[in-house]
This record gives C-alpha cells, sequence and structure tokens, in this order.
C-alpha cells in the first residue's frame, strides 16, 4: 500500500531525507488490519486515525496515519520514537500528542493543496 507523505511533515519527522530502512519500516507498517484505530476531534470528513508500529535498526517506532476511508489512501502524520513524549502515548488522553495532531493535519493539508508531497509505495 502507498504512503503519502507531506514535504513538511517530512521533514518535522526526518529531515530533508527518509533514511531507508525508515522507508522500509515505513512500508511493512501499512498493513491497515494490524493497526488501531485513535479517536480524534477535528479529523477531516470520511478519515480515521490508525496507529501502528514499525521496527528499524535504531528501536522501535511509532506510526500514526490518517487513512482515507472512500480510496484508502494512507497519510503520515507521525514517525516517532516510543521514548519521545508525543510517540510514548499516542491517544487523546496525551496533550503533547493532540497538540501535535493539529499541527500536523495542518501541515498536512497544506503541502497537499499546494502539492507538495511524495508517494511511498
Amino acid at each position: 500500500m502507498a504512503i503519502v507523505v507531506s514535504h513538511q511533515i517530512r521533514q518535522k519527522e526526518f529531515g530533508a531525507k527518509i533514511p531507508p530502512a525508515d522507508t522500509s519500516a515505513l512500508l511493512r507498517s501499512t498493513r491497515v488490519a494490524l493497526a488501531t484505530p485513535i479517536s480524534a476531534q477535528g479529523l477531516p470528513a470520511k478519515s480515521r486515525l490508525l496507529k501502528g508500529y514499525a521496527t528499524t535498526p535504531n528501536g522501535p517506532r511509532r506510526v500514526v496515519y490518517l487513512l482515507a476511508i472512500e480510496d484508502g489512501t494512507l497519510f503520515l502524520l507521525f514517525y516517532r520514537d516510543k521514548n519521545d513524549s508525543v510517540g510514548e502515548n499516542i491517544s487523546p488522553k496525551n496533550p503533547a500528542f493532540i497538540t501535535q495532531l493539529g499541527k500536523h493535519l495542518a501541515l498536512l493539508h497544506s503541502d497537499l493543496t499546494a502539492k507538495k508531497f511524495d508517494v511511498l509505495a
């Protein structure tokens, strides 16, 4: 399954370029059937948040995708170490996650509108 990665989110999560090991981990984490749905307010219509897990040479990562329900497109929102303030508790109960979620949704919208994104497949 392909993953849409906004340029601004890529910059925040990885820097200028996604390392090959992380690209591989992201692609392995796209199994929607294995992901956990997360409830959140302010999501675009007909979308859902999914939390997945990835194992990398640098340790475990938490991955959050926005799933467009109608066509199954996955948009990367977060790729975090489990010891990060967002990655340690990806849930609506974590104020750090909720704050960053709003910011990342805005970045995603901005980049999609400007056609500034890459597709990993």
